[in-house]
C-alpha cells in the first residue's frame, strides 16, 4: 500500500524560503510522475509543480521562477525547494502521483507572513 508522507513546513515571514520533503512508500515510485499540490484557506486543492520520472519539471504561473522540485529516486522522495515566498502561499502543501490514484497524506502546514 502506498504512502505519502510530507514534512518540512513552517510558520517565515514574506521573502523567505522552505524545503518540503515527501517520502513515497511502494515500489512505483521511480517510474512515476510526481507532483506537489496546495490548499489555501477555503480554497480547493491546486497543482503547483510537477516532476516526470525523468526529472522533466513544469510549473504553474503563481509559482514559477520561485520555487523548484526535484526528487531523489533511490531517496524515493521527492522535494519542493520553495524562495522568495509570499503570503499567498499559505497553505497545506501535499505530495502525490500525477497519473496514478493514490490517498492523499496528512500535507504540511506552510504559513507565510508579511
Amino acid at each position: 500500500q502506498v504512502q505519502l508522507v510530507e514534512s518540512g513546513g513552517g510558520s517565515v515571514q514574506a521573502g523567505g524560503s522552505l524545503r518540503l520533503s515527501c517520502v513515497v512508500s511502494g515500489s512505483v515510485f521511480s517510474g512515476a510522475a510526481m507532483g506537489w499540490y496546495r490548499q489555501a484557506p477555503g480554497k480547493q486543492r491546486e497543482l503547483v509543480a510537477t516532476i516526470t520520472s525523468g526529472g522533466g519539471t513544469n510549473y504553474e504561473e503563481p509559482v514559477k521562477g520561485r520555487f523548484t522540485i526535484s526528487r531523489d529516486n533511490a531517496k524515493k522522495t521527492v522535494y519542493l525547494q520553495m524562495n522568495s515566498l509570499k503570503t499567498e502561499d499559505t497553505g497545506v502543501y501535499y505530495c502525490n502521483f500525477r497519473f496514478i490514484n493514490s490517498a492523499w497524506g496528512q500535507g504540511t502546514q506552510v504559513t507565510v507572513s508579511s
